[in-house]
């Protein structure tokens, strides 16, 4: 049997949740074509001692889909031995696209490198196939995008026909290929969706076999309430449920009655499941903290909201991921353009400085941001380390990013997004050196069969005969993170290799140029 590749001297962990295992490894024709001892050679021998050869990571919730276009090598993924990322979460995305302009709020990462040319997924997919990113991409379909397109920004329940039309567009972008439909029902954009409108969208997604994945309408005061909304919403619809980052922002004991009220419901045969970021902080833009009319016209209304009393007043009143806790010492600004000495400092220290409440001192860095609110970005101290033991522990429990990929080097080395260069060396790091709260090849599974399943990739997340050859291999005992807080964009350190359908990306821990990854476009039911 001629083999492309043969992987040898590691421990194979196969995803499935058993024990590693002393065998090679052989791909050839970009599938996985030998395990065990292979007495042949291949065209490229690879060296695996002292490492675990497993599937390739999945990042179940990712938002990397304009990054990927600007820079598709996705360095900060490959480096942790990412092969797949889900994008199009928390209701942000590049499709459907009906206004540019007020498509650009709502897509992470967006500058002016790339235009947006198209309108619908499928245009979005072959601008991205064309991009040649270096890992696999599956899209869902974001809630804020659709009411962009059809509603724009104005925060009320869509009409009859709107609805209508936005069920149109989401039929249509899961028929050109989305796994699925999200919602980020805490932003501006979607705030005004009611629980009848995204029922009667997540019906669309039952009868297409897809999944729902939702950020939650609130993830503070009203946390629980917010999960049970979403459970009533896939059960009335009969849609299969993701919880986006599953741990509110109100303390351990809510992560731990989320994480019951979830549980409850799977007990029932309710189909749901949950992810959360690895961090102990949320990451966003500042401008999440105003209401959908103040962006609606452009910069110059925008400046004139901004610089208005009475629209400032106006503008308090709006509950938003920003404000929702009301404890601006948890709030932080990171390193940005116009406020360098504001950056790594927390809103009630630097409303203390400017004699200002906090409110206040946010609404004038925006002011100063108008024609590009986006810049700005903030994170949210909220969870600790004995709520990311609890949540990771629950075996349903998916790690993701909640990050766009990125470089040290590049048109994206000047952008920063926590989490980007680190979540899955963490979740290793933590949950499997440091803590052992989990085996090597349960945080594998967690990792790669479990997303697979998730989004229905028979042919993925795992290592055996016939599988697409999307493979890691890395130092377990040095596989970690490098990235801290106000130094995120540091590449993770131990992987060793990285092949995406067959072809090395990462070799030898140094990247090889190529880029093969596939956009995967979902045909049929489940």
């Amino acid at each position: 049997m001629g083999l492309d590749i043969v992987i040898r001297g590691g421990g194979l962990v196969d995803g499935s949740g058993a024990a590693p295992v002393q065998a090679d490894l052989g791909i050839a024709a970009g599938r996985v074509a030998a395990i065990g001892r292979i007495e042949g050679r291949g065209e490229l021998e690879l060296d695996g001692a002292g490492c675990l050869v497993t599937p390739g990571f999945i990042d179940i919730h990712s938002h990397s889909d304009f990054t990927l276009l600007v820079d598709p090598r996705a360095v900060s993924a490959v480096k942790q031995g990412v092969t797949l990322e889900v994008i199009g979460n928390c209701g942000f995305g590049c499709a459907p696209i009906g206004d540019p302009a007020l498509a650009k709020d709502n897509i992470y990462g967006v500058t002016d490198d790339v235009p947006l040319n198209w309108t619908s997924l499928a245009g979005y997919f072959d601008r991205l196939e064309a991009a040649c990113p270096a890992i696999n991409v599956v899209a869902l379909v974001p809630n804020g995008q659709l009411r962009r397109a059809v509603v724009g920004v104005a925060d009320r329940p869509a009409g009859a026909d709107e609805v209508a039309a936005m069920k149109r567009l989401l039929a249509q972008g899961l028929e050109e290929g989305a796994f699925g439909y999200s919602t980020g029902l805490e932003y501006p954009a979607e705030t005004g969706a009611g629980e009848e409108e995204v029922t009667a969208l997540c019906r669309v997604v039952a009868e297409a076999g897809g999944l729902y994945a939702t950020h939650t309408r609130d993830r503070d005061r009203h946390a629980l309430a917010a999960i049970e909304e979403a459970l009533r919403t896939a059960d009335r619809a009969g849609v299969r449920l993701q919880v986006s980052h599953i741990a509110p922002r109100s303390g351990d004991a809510m992560a731990e009655r989320a994480i019951e009220i979830v549980e409850h419901a799977r007990s029932r045969g309710q189909d749901v499941g949950f992810d959360m970021h690895t961090r102990r902080f949320g990451t966003t833009m500042l401008s999440a903290m105003l209401p959908p009319w103040a962006l609606a016209d452009g910069p110059q209304a925008l400046a004139h909201h901004l610089g208005s009393a009475e629209s400032r007043k106006r503008m308090r009143q709006f509950h938003s991921i920003i404000s929702g806790t009301g404890d601006w010492s948890a709030l932080v600004l990171l390193d940005n353009r116009l406020f360098p000495q504001y950056a790594r400092r927390d809103f009630a220290d630097i409303a203390r400085e400017r004699g200002q409440d906090p409110f206040d001192a946010a609404f004038d860095i925006l002011l100063a941001y108008r024609d590009r609110p986006r810049e700005p970005m903030v994170i949210i101290h909220s969870y600790s380390e004995a709520m990311q033991r609890a949540v990771f522990q629950q075996d349903r429990c998916l790690p993701g990013s909640d990050a766009t990929t990125l470089a040290p080097d590049g048109p994206l080395a000047a952008q920063a997004f926590h989490g980007a260069y680190s979540w899955a060396a963490w979740f290793f790091r933590f949950m499997v050196r440091e803590t052992g709260l989990l085996t090597a090849e349960a945080a594998i599974r967690r990792l790669t069969l479990l997303p697979a399943q998730t989004l229905g990739l028979p042919d993925r997340g795992i290592l055996a005969i016939g599988a697409q050859a999307d493979v890691a291999v890395f130092d377990p005992a040095h596989f970690g993170e490098r990235a801290t807080i106000f130094e995120p964009n540091q590449l993770a350190q131990g992987m060793r290799h990285v092949i995406v359908n067959g072809t090395p990306t990462l070799q030898d821990g140094e990247l090889t140029g190529a880029r093969s990854g596939h956009v995967l476009r979902r045909t049929g039911r489940r």
